[in-house]
């Protein structure tokens, strides 16, 4: 649970919530019922109704849901009606596919920096944005004030360039990196992307189905 009891796994649901009313408004589709949502995203109407009840409940009996409405309500909830600042530290291959192809704006960020200490990278310009060395960081940050930082580093740099960035004031990561980085302050939150483990789920779904 986090602090308002609410369930990490509800809010782990919401994005994808918006992602499939976002694709039902582009269909043209303005209204749906629980069942008919709950069909297309192949899950239950208790619990697309007990997910959303968590935060006030936006359905009409009888109406069913306002899909632009009900989008809109989620993505505040999500906090993508206030972008945040966030920099991504890496620009190798990994972290320039992040940069190219990430949604930053739609999904609540505003990317504002980008960092490496190859010497090579700095000055490339990516998303109209100048790749900067690592050493400029504190001075950036100290200007700026990003919020979050998205990692494309070797797993054995992370420990120490978390901790640098938690204290310029970096508050949250998405870390792409091999290595499990741990919430050990207060307030900080983290987000460990695998593709690795999501390869080895869909090998023993396959394996098993």
């Amino acid at each position: 649970m986090n602090k308002k009891g609410i369930s990490s796994y509800v809010i782990k649901r919401l994005p994808r919530y918006y992602r499939f009313l976002g694709d039902l408004s582009a269909a043209g589709i303005k209204r749906i019922s629980s069942g008919e949502l709950a069909r297309k995203m192949g899950v239950t109407a208790s619990q697309i109704r007990q997910d959303l009840n968590c935060f006030g409940g936006f359905g009409q009996q009888g109406y069913g849901y306002n899909t632009d409405l009900l989008r809109e309500e989620i993505g505040a909830i999500l906090g993508i009606d206030m972008p945040k600042k966030i920099v991504l530290i890496g620009m190798g291959n990994l972290g320039r596919a992040v940069a190219l192809h990430l949604s930053f704006e739609e999904k609540g960020f505003n990317l504002i920096g980008i960092f490496d200490k190859k010497e090579s990278l700095i000055g490339n310009v990516v998303r109209n944005i100048p790749v900067r060395s690592i050493a400029s960081l504190d001075d950036f940050c100290r200007e700026n004030k990003p919020e979050a930082a998205i990692l494309c580093i070797p797993k054995e740099s992370v420990p120490q360039v978390a901790e640098h960035l938690i204290n310029l004031g970096v508050k949250g990561f998405l870390n792409f990196s091999h290595y499990d980085l741990s919430v050990k302050y207060e307030g900080i939150q983290v987000e460990n992307v695998h593709f690795g483990d999501s390869l080895m789920t869909l090998s023993y779904n396959l394996k098993n189905n």
